[in-house]
């Protein structure tokens, strides 16, 4: 195949960033006929593939971020064909390119979320540039380039505000590969992100959900903390942990499954409202709603009891919603609106037995029991065959767990739920006190549920380090796991006293899938869920996508 002719772009002097690097990449235009090859080969004709330093500007012009650029000069430039004197630099990616003959071209920039267009008209640049010149800048530009243009705010006939440019682009970073218009990525999350913009829609959100987190929080006290997330315990949830070796101290460490012991340390050390945002890690399956690798919050609010939490929640469920709503109008998110009616009635509460009793049919068993998994079975056997169990698979609470799944979270559908007072077997961490109505031991313990999901678990914390110990070994027992894995350096905290505390957690990705309408917890991620994440951090993900050239094939240096 025949090589394309040089392109020479015309100017009046050359830009600094003109000299190559001693050590540039040349790249042997005959060396393949790819389309990839090929812009390559003509960039680098082009002097255009040397990804320039950002050098100190002139002072006669202002460099301006986009929004900026739009808040200052929309209201400013009402009239179409209006050109201000001001001098600006803008910067962005090429969304599109639109051409008008051969002396006019519209560019379609972005850049944090915003457009702007660049209008290169031939008869009002100044750097030299000829007809020649303008023709091939035009074909080599391509959607995805990063470029920075240096002209006067301006306003089109067809009421576009726009920056005139006075010279051609400077060609910041090319796109050396195509970039999509639609795709359903889930291995290289930035090219979804190019495409698509729910997807930086949705992590735009997600970044408002947990600011608003934090300033609900901060502004009734609470001190924001940072807890270990490598210690010889994993602490605080049931859930099987991560472990890692620490050379440093020549032991195998735990990554961290929730916050919540060291917080708790934190209250008995007179921190009496705290709370953290970050990372906790289960060790775990992947499904549409959980991921190994998860963002959770959690407060520990001394003297608060249940009610205090169930009232704290509402207010802040209600304010979130309003709040994301406002952020998807504001910012004109691609996300579905938000039913705000849904949130302004008080929350449905359920409590846990008796729900459970009325949905089967039949008076649970004494939970407490040692047989009570076996006698739950057999009256599930009898009046509910069609609830298959597995009885060496499960253990009381996942049973449990599983029966409140089918008969009562889906009461949560359309309105928010507070499932309370779950058997105390299922929260080894809680309160707990004898049921009048049912005569079972139960917790002083809520979670929320909205769409069938869970969003919030909260419950008066266990204060009683005789009544803590006891209930982990109980735990501990029930997984078949020896006593000696008991976290006495907790017990032992509690003996210094724990004033009457309520704790609340919850993941921010199931808010964030709430509130942007989102299905799969992938997509409420950065990159995606763990299986995304390996798949597209190796080198397989990339194989043959990379040019020979850059490693030594078939390529001049």
């Amino acid at each position: 195949m025949r090589p394309p002719k040089t392109l020479q772009f015309l100017r009046s002097s050359p830009p600094a960033w003109k000299s190559a690097a001693p050590n540039s990449v040349r790249f042997n235009s005959n060396s393949s006929s790819s389309p990839q090859a090929r812009r390559l080969w003509e960039l680098e004709r082009a002097k255009t593939f040397e990804y320039p330093r950002l050098l100190q500007q002139s002072s006669d012009h202002a460099v301006m971020r986009i929004p900026d650029f739009r808040a200052k000069y929309d209201p400013m430039i009402t009239e179409p064909g209006t050109v201000a004197e001001e001098k600006v630099i803008l910067r962005g990616r090429v969304e599109s390119i639109r051409l008008s003959g051969s002396k006019l071209a519209f560019i379609d920039l972005r850049s944090e979320f915003e457009h702007v267009q660049a209008l290169l008209n031939l008869g009002k640049l100044v750097d030299g540039t000829d007809k020649d010149g303008f023709k091939n800048f035009a074909r080599l530009l391509t959607r995805g380039d990063i470029i920075s243009v240096q002209g006067n705010p301006t306003r089109t006939a067809t009421n576009a505000l726009s920056v005139l440019a006075t010279s051609l682009p400077s060609v910041l970073a090319p796109s050396l590969v195509p970039q999509p218009r639609s795709i359903q990525e889930t291995i290289h999350r930035h090219k979804a992100m190019l495409a698509t913009p729910k997807v930086v829609d949705t992590l735009r959100l997600r970044s408002a959900v947990i600011k608003y987190l934090r300033d609900f929080l901060t502004s009734r006290s609470f001190l924001e903390v940072q807890t270990p997330i490598l210690a010889e315990n994993a602490g605080g949830a049931v859930a099987r942990s991560f472990t890692v070796h620490a050379e440093s101290v020549s032991k195998d460490v735990s990554l961290r499954i929730a916050p919540e012991l060291w917080l708790k340390r934190l209250v008995v050390g007179g921190i009496e409202r705290v709370f953290e945002l970050g990372p906790a890690f289960r060790n775990e399956g992947i499904d549409q709603t959980h991921n190994p690798e998860f963002t959770i919050c959690e407060f520990y609010h001394a003297y608060a009891n249940l009610s205090d939490l169930i009232s704290l929640t509402e207010s802040l469920v209600r304010g979130l919603a309003s709040h994301c709503q406002s952020v998807i109008s504001s910012q004109n998110l691609n996300l579905p609106p938000i039913d705000l009616s849904v949130y302004e009635q008080p929350f449905q509460q359920a409590e846990f037995i008796p729900s459970l009793e009325s949905a089967l049919g039949f008076a649970l068993p004494d939970l407490s029991s040692p047989s009570a998994l076996e006698d739950l079975v057999s009256l599930l056997q009898t009046h509910h065959p069609d609830v298959v169990v597995e009885r060496g698979d499960l253990d009381l609470p996942h049973l449990l767990d599983r029966l409140a799944a089918i008969f009562i979270e889906p009461l949560s559908e359309t309105k928010p739920l507070f499932i309370t007072h779950q058997p105390v077997c299922m929260s080894p961490l809680s309160k707990s006190f004898l049921c009048p109505k049912t005569k079972q031991l139960v917790s002083a313990r809520t979670e929320l549920f909205m769409g069938g999901k869970e969003l919030a678990n909260m419950y008066e914390e266990e204060n009683d380090p005789r009544a803590q110990r006891q209930k982990f070994v109980e735990q501990l027992k029930m997984n078949g796991k020896d006593d000696k894995e008991v976290d006495d350096s907790y017990v032992y905290a509690l003996m210094s006293g724990l004033p009457p505390t309520g704790g609340w957690g919850c993941g921010v990705e199931r808010l964030v899938m709430l509130f942007s309408g989102t299905a799969k917890i992938s997509e409420v991620l950065s990159f995606g869920n763990l299986r995304n994440v390996i798949a597209g951090g190796g080198s397989v993900s990339v194989e043959g996508k990379i040019p020979g050239e850059w490693k030594g094939e078939d390529g001049e240096r």
